[in-house]
């Protein structure tokens, strides 16, 4: 009697993904929630909030990692990203004061999204 675990055997219906298609795919998601949530502000406001939490919360994990000294990033996309962090926390609080739009926070996250997938972007 032989027995060969199917675990072994089964075919991965998920390719593994890459951590910059990861990084895609998690800014794409704040992108679009910002962009809907914006739209609906007038009458689900909390949720906008939510979004720009998010998204502040992207900023200030990609802050971190381009502040480590071991980050691979050459120096000065490195401080263009630490800025845009800077950036995105200022215009924020704006959009949250009902002084400024969404507009500009959802460019900078395609623009990131565009130099992730090698579509120029800041690099």
């Amino acid at each position: 009697m032989t027995f060969q675990s199917p675990i072994a055997y089964v075919r991965r219906e998920t390719p593994a993904r890459s951590l910059r298609s990861v990084e895609y795919e998690l800014i794409a998601q704040i992108t679009q929630r910002l962009r809907t949530t914006w739209a609906n502000r007038a009458t689900d406001f909390p949720a906008l909030v939510a979004a720009l939490t998010a998204n502040q919360q992207l900023w200030s994990t990609l802050a971190g990692d381009v502040a480590t000294p071991g980050n691979g990033l050459p120096a000065t996309l490195r401080a263009r990203l630490f800025y845009l962090y800077e950036f995105t926390t200022q215009h924020s609080r704006a959009v949250l004061d009902d002084k400024a739009s969404i507009e500009v926070l959802t460019d900078i996250n395609t623009s990131i999204m565009r130099g992730l997938r090698g579509d120029g972007g800041l690099a």
